[in-house]
């Protein structure tokens, strides 16, 4: 199943996508895509409605955040092959864990807003993986039964804030609007292999990044089952598993996104993003521009995101 949420910002309704293609609404059969609907038990009446009933939505309405309920926002990073070698750093022996923040999350045709302090704007093509019940200390050969299905993720990062700011990723990862997520959820039965789904990523048209989740260093079964050995993971949490080679950084010279830029991006049967950059709207306070303004020089260091 294809889940979406659509609407404008904050009044979005529940739908599903039918097999040609269409959306359909799901108001009246479940409060929203929670929780309760994508966990084992709702997938199940789900599949069990006659999706031909289900009224047609009209017009092309604006698609949020496929669901809702996310706990917490994981990512992983430096997880492909040939994004190492593209940085030059060795391939880690375990899973490099850092957190976006859930106020970052957008819709996948949302625009991005370039932060007022920003100067190093990047894209990252990611699959997304979102829990479907609560998972603490599971083995790695039973890890996929928790997962409720997976979606596209455009993991956005401020390069001079995560490298050049103190090396703490955060800060570059989780700004407003820094998380695009779907346009839908795909219910795990649909997928099948997550490590069989090719990601591509093109910026004003050019092709940027073009991967595939076999080549992840880390699967998708080790990372949840490592996840739940340091924190609990709870339905709705969601997990951007890290993004193939291509990024602005590690070109040479770096490019980074500018106010006009379009981003598209898309995952093999996951879907397709599409963002417009804009300048941001904010003003920075005066008494603050001392603490935030980029330091002279750059200072970005090593790549390693």
């Amino acid at each position: 199943m294809k889940l979406v949420r659509y609407g404008s910002d904050g009044r979005e309704r529940p739908g599903m996508i039918d097999a040609q293609g269409r959306l359909r609404s799901l108001q009246g059969v479940v409060e929203d895509i929670g929780p309760q609907a994508y966990s084992p038990a709702g997938q199940r009446a789900l599949r069990a409605l006659d999706v031909q009933a289900l009224p047609l939505v009209k017009g092309k309405p604006r698609l949020g955040v496929p669901f809702v309920g996310i706990g917490k926002f994981v990512a992983i990073g430096l997880n492909y092959h040939d994004h190492a070698r593209e940085t030059g750093t060795q391939v880690p022996t375990e899973p490099i864990v850092f957190n976006k923040w859930t106020t970052c999350l957008s819709g996948p045709f949302d625009a991005i807003e370039q932060p007022p302090h920003s100067t190093r704007l990047d894209w990252e093509v990611e699959l997304g993986v979102v829990i479907g019940r609560a998972a603490r200390y599971v083995g790695v050969g039973e890890a996929l039964k928790y997962v409720a299905g997976y979606c596209t993720v455009n993991d956005v990062s401020e390069r001079q804030f995560q490298i050049g700011r103190g090396s703490q990723w955060d800060k570059g990862k989780g700004c407003d609007g820094f998380g695009p997520v779907g346009p839908w959820l795909v219910t795990a039965d649909e997928v099948g292999d997550p490590q069989e789904l090719a990601l591509r990523l093109s910026v004003n048209g050019q092709r940027m990044q073009d991967g595939n989740t076999r080549d992840m260093i880390f699967g998708v079964a080790q990372i949840v089952s490592y996840l739940s050995h340091f924190m609990t993971l709870l339905p709705g949490d969601l997990i951007a598993t890290g993004t193939p080679a291509g990024v602005g950084l590690g070109m040479k010279p770096p490019r980074f996104l500018q106010p006009g830029d379009v981003v598209e991006l898309e995952i093999e049967g996951l879907g397709a993003q599409r963002q417009q950059v804009r300048a941001s709207r904010a003003r920075v306070a005066p008494d603050a521009r001392e603490l935030i303004d980029p330091p002279q020089g750059g200072g970005l260091g090593t790549l390693k995101a």
